[in-house]
């Protein structure tokens, strides 16, 4: 059995910065992490093979400082690690990734000779576009069903496969389906395991972090980066403090009347 874990390195900061010409994030002398659902992502396939077996590979799309979360994640026990990296692939909305992301997984899975019997691990969303499209948009670019905020994940017999999904605020739902499928997880699914001395040194020592370019995966040039985005950014910007924050102070009672008043005044209420 395959399983795919997809990550992303984002920002490692809280506040971004935009470049004003260009629309788009400012990664020059910004410290980058792993993507912090991924990792919860990672840290379920690394479990799925524990207890069924298997062999785990990493994707990310990115420039080539990328291969340094690939490195962590290698550390931390998945088999194999891919880098798709490219110029063609610069400038890519989530549609133009999820297709770029399903050619690698494509030509991995006819490599391998491998059909049904994979499972594709995304994290909801990344920190640094919130916006939870890429594992939705991937499995329909693979054909394939999707179950999204998964909160609990098991595998039995036959390839059925048994999550808990997140639903509204309180709710739950139990969701069956078979191999193949692709689950985007939430934080609360795991605690992702911390890499050892032994693993970090295998991930650089004696793992390799494996290069793909638009060719090696026989990407249609007018179907990935800035060419097979179908949105276009007009405008990104933080907006601005107007006002100060307000401090409370008194007793409950007082701090309530005054809050009541404040929105009052600002015709919230």
């Amino acid at each position: 059995m395959k399983v795919f874990v997809c990550i992303k390195q984002v920002p490692g900061v809280s506040e971004v910065k935009i470049d004003p010409k260009t629309n788009t994030l400012v990664r020059e002398g910004i410290p980058s992490i792993i993507n912090p659902h991924d990792k919860h992502a990672v840290e379920l396939g690394i479990s799925i093979k524990e207890e069924y077996g298997g062999e785990v590979i990493a994707l990310s799309m990115g420039p080539p400082q990328a291969e340094k979360a690939l490195r962590e994640v290698l550390s931390m026990g998945v088999d194999k690690a891919y880098l798709l990296t490219d110029r063609a692939f610069a400038g890519a909305d989530t549609l133009a990734t999820s297709h770029t992301l399903a050619l690698a997984i494509k030509k991995l899975l006819k490599e391998t000779n491998v059909k049904r019997k994979y499972i594709v691990i995304c994290g909801t969303q990344a920190t640094d576009g919130d916006t939870a499209q890429v594992g939705p948009e991937l499995a329909e670019e693979l054909n394939i069903p999707q179950i999204t905020y998964v909160l609990k994940f098991r595998l039995e017999e036959d390839d059925k496969v048994i999550v808990e999904r997140a639903f509204r605020t309180e709710e739950v739902v139990e969701i069956e389906t078979r191999l193949p499928v692709l689950v985007s997880v939430v934080k609360e699914i795991n605690v992702p395991r911390m890499p050892g001395v032994q693993g970090i040194v295998n991930a650089y020592q004696n793992k390799e972090v494996i290069y793909l370019n638009a060719d090696d995966i026989g990407a249609d040039k007018s179907k990935i980066g800035l060419n097979g985005s179908m949105t276009e950014v007009w405008k990104i910007f933080i907006p601005e403090k107007k006002v100060d924050h307000v401090v409370l102070t008194g007793t409950i009672e007082e701090m309530a009347q005054e809050l009541c008043n404040n929105l009052h005044d600002d015709k919230v209420i």
